[in-house]
């Protein structure tokens, strides 16, 4: 199992998506991030002042997934997110050790395989 962590650019995410349930991936966590990468930082004026806003708005995808999701949920991702420009975000893979369905007590790959 894999725990697949994607950092997008928001404007993306509904492509995203679209792109996960061709792919058969629907169990996920969606969250708001800021971060910074390759951007270059926005100079805006606030009241009078000039602030550097050194953080973008970001989503932070997270998928936990079994070995034979692990290629098409990444290849999903990067396909929907990819707009060629600096700052379309990374896409970590991670070993996941455990994972448990609350709901019916089931462990590891059952937890994350879709119910059909």
């Amino acid at each position: 199992m894999k725990l697949i962590v994607a950092i997008i650019r928001p404007e993306r995410i509904n492509d995203v998506l679209k792109q996960l349930f061709m792919a058969e991936v629907y169990g996920l966590t969606i969250s708001d991030a800021k971060g910074h990468g390759g951007e270059r930082a926005q100079v805006e004026t606030y009241r009078g002042t000039t602030v550097r806003m050194e953080l973008t708005d970001k989503v932070r995808i997270e998928i936990a997934v079994s070995e034979e999701f692990v290629d098409p949920t990444v290849q999903a991702i990067i396909t929907a997110a990819h707009t060629g420009e600096v700052g379309d975000g990374k896409v970590f893979v991670m070993p996941l050790e455990a994972s448990y369905r609350i709901r019916t007590g089931e462990r590891d790959q059952a937890a994350v395989t879709p119910i059909r």
